[in-house]
């Protein structure tokens, strides 16, 4: 009797630990894998893995290295902060960049040896491909705009002062400091005396503020660098998106446009092993950040460029070559994922055609990001509304993927799953609109449950089968709602017309697929009608403005994060100006201004606002200004709607410090917990 009564408990606690759901807490105990590189046998593949320290408000990053046949990983790094690889030799030797400085571990083992103390540190370590010379990026002062350079005996005085637009970007004043690209010789950790490629120039490289390390590459030989920078400065940079790639000769020191006459972005160059090809990606438009990324290919020895994407109407995320040369592979979003394509290249380019493009990849998942070639396989991270990214082997032949890393399965072997569907509904204007539908863990559909729109940011990023540490869909279910995440107007995955078709019309059709999908789903019966919620951020947060004046009485709570509510404060605040002119098509003084400005403003539309609302801001936004959210919430107030500010002082766009997360979810939960009290189902 006992053993059963002991057999009994150990059922119920297994029982007990398999109905465990996410928490905001849980959340931020899962270790975040990114890959790295495979190592250059293509035996091994080796990536990082972050994991948060609450108490201190900070987090540390790890490598490890672990054979692509799966297995046991093996720790390579242990120091407090984190760790990038930059180059790996034919023996294994490592060598690693940890605080601006170079490490290395012979044979990727033993003890770590520290190579430089470079003052000031490197950024974007790059070694040339015959190991004589490094490439790294470094801040240069280059214009004198803060009163210490301009007035230097008032040595109490903090002022910036400026002459020309885009004086401040993302979260950053402009100090007068550009990054720059460097090179300089090589031996055995010592590095001799740098040469700046870009010397007086006030322009950034890598690009600001997202650039990294593939703005700038080796050419196969040695003897240039190709890097990445917009040569524009003040209004001119504000307003453009014309990106080019520029060769810089070390011998001779001469610089050479080599996407001179394409006004969009041109990004991402990557060579083919022997250098005969050059790949990057190209947009047209200038001022078009959303424009259709497509593939250029030109022969390094003639001159001649081929867009090998021209007539396939997708946009990619990235790509990379195999090692023979013979293919390219990339990774697009279609209809709500991101899968995994391969290009078998002809011998003769010209004769390319879009229908040699081959999806290897299908399912209900995210292949976000290539890592690299390891035979016929390839390493891949994958994510999917359930799982945070970990790294696969995909099987060339088969498009079949195998799991390699299981960092989180401790935690989700415990945690009930959403289930996760996809819904086709006809949008307005007869279109089919696709959504993702996420159901709490112990869905019943004879009982009724909270909903929630989610509104993605963007406006032309793509929904797909992603996972977020803030906008958690795992999370949102596990507190007892459904989501449905539409894929509205301006989300690539569906066709380049799809994705254009918000620019100009922000509150139009957009907004009506948003209403038709979740009309739709109130149409089941386990949707309680009574209590629907919209929430969303930057362009979702201008969505939930948008819904608050003309939901007639769908919703019963609104939450909105760094969402635009004012169209014309917005454009006069707001930095990367191309974007605010190729979306609203234009400023709010024109004599007939764009329907953005009236039709299709937020504010336009206080007068009908009546639903509560919780408003989050961040305060070192200059993407969306803390102007927006604060009009917002004193509307709010003043017309006696039941509203709370979330009030984040040190967050840009986005939220990165853990605790500030932590208390985003809380107010989130307890805001949603307050207005659509969730039923205990």
């Amino acid at each position: 009797m006992k053993k059963i009564l002991l057999l009994a408990g150990v059922f119920a606690v297994g029982m007990a630990q398999a109905q465990q759901r996410m928490t905001p807490e849980l959340l931020w105990k899962l270790g975040r894998v990114s890959a790295e590189t495979v190592t250059p046998d293509g035996r091994s593949v080796i990536y990082g893995v972050s994991y948060v320290n609450m108490d201190e408000n900070s987090s540390e990053r790890n490598l490890y290295q672990l054979p692509v046949t799966g297995g046991k990983p093996t720790q390579l790094t242990s120091t407090k902060g984190g760790e990038s690889i930059v180059h790996i030799d034919k023996a294994g030797t490592i060598v690693y960049l940890h605080k601006g400085q170079l490490w290395q571990l012979t044979g990727g083992k033993g003890e770590p040896k520290q190579l430089t103390n470079f003052e000031g540190g490197l950024s974007n370590v790059r070694f040339s491909p015959d190991g004589k010379h490094i490439m790294f990026s470094s801040e240069v002062e280059v214009k004198k705009m803060h009163s210490s350079d301009l007035y230097p005996e008032l040595k109490k005085a903090n002022a910036y002062v400026y002459d020309n637009l885009n004086y401040r970007h993302w979260d950053t004043w402009e100090d007068g400091k550009f990054s720059h690209v460097f090179f300089a010789p090589y031996n055995d950790g010592k590095i001799g005396t740098p040469t700046d490629i870009m010397k007086g120039e006030p322009h950034d490289a890598p690009q600001m503020p997202f650039g990294g390390k593939e703005d700038m590459i080796w050419t196969s030989d040695s003897k240039a660098i190709l890097y990445v920078t917009k040569k524009k400065f003040g209004k001119d940079y504000a307003v453009s998106t014309n990106t080019d790639i520029y060769r810089y000769d070390l011998a001779s020191g001469k610089t050479t446009n080599l996407t001179e006459g394409n006004p969009g972005y041109d990004t991402h160059p990557e060579y083919n092993a022997d250098g005969s090809k050059l790949a990057w990606l190209a947009m047209d438009e200038d001022g078009n950040e959303a424009d259709q990324n497509e593939l250029i290919v030109t022969d390094t020895k003639t001159g001649q460029k081929y867009n090998l994407t021209k007539d396939w109407d997708e946009t990619i995320n990235s790509f990379t070559w195999s090692k023979d040369g013979s293919k390219i592979w990339f990774v697009a979003p279609t209809k709500g994922t991101i899968q995994l394509y391969e290009i078998a290249l002809p011998k003769n380019l010209g004769k390319f055609s879009a229908k040699n493009i081959k999806q290897v990849t299908k399912g209900q998942f995210d292949v976000s990001s290539i890592v690299g070639q390891s035979g016929n396989n390839l390493i891949v991270t994958r994510t999917d509304m359930n799982h945070a990214p970990e790294l696969y082997r995909v099987d060339l032949k088969s498009g079949n993927l195998t799991q390699l890393t299981t960092v989180n399965e401790p935690i989700y072997s415990k945690l009930e799953k959403s289930k996760v569907e996809p819904r086709i509904t006809k949008a307005s204007d007869g279109k089919d609109l696709f959504s993702w539908v996420v159901y709490p863990p112990d869905f019943d559909p004879n009982k009724k449950y909270p909903t929630l729109l989610y509104c993605q940011g963007g406006p032309q990023s793509a929904l797909t089968q992603f996972y977020s540490y803030r906008w958690n869909m795992q999370l949102m279910a596990a507190n007892g709602y459904i989501v449905i995440a539409p894929n509205r107007r301006g989300m690539p995955g569906h066709g380049d017309e799809w994705n254009r078709q918000i620019s100009g019309d922000w509150g139009g059709q957009p907004i009506r697929d948003y209403l038709t999908a979740i009309d739709d789903l109130a149409k089941e019966k386990y949707v309680d009608k009574d209590r629907l919620g919209a929430v969303g951020a930057s362009y979702g947060g201008y969505s939930v403005f948008m819904l608050a004046g003309l939901h007639d009485g769908r919703f019963k709570t609104f939450i909105a994060h760094d969402g635009l509510f004012d169209m014309r404060s917005w454009y006069g605040t707001t930095e990367e100006l191309f974007f605010a002119n190729n979306e609203l098509k234009g400023p709010y003084w024109e004599n007939k201004a764009p329907a953005t400005y009236k039709e299709y403003n937020p504010i336009e539309q206080a007068n009908k606002w009546d639903t509560p609302i919780l408003i989050v801001q961040g305060g070192q936004d200059f993407r969306v200004g803390i102007e927006q959210g604060l009009q917002a919430f004193q509307l709010a107030q003043l017309k006696g709607i039941k509203s709370r500010l979330l009030y984040l002082p040190d967050e840009n766009h986005w939220v990165l410090q853990p605790q500030n997360a932590i208390v985003w979810q809380r107010e989130f939960f307890k805001w949603l917990d307050e207005t659509l009290k969730p039923a205990s189902n």
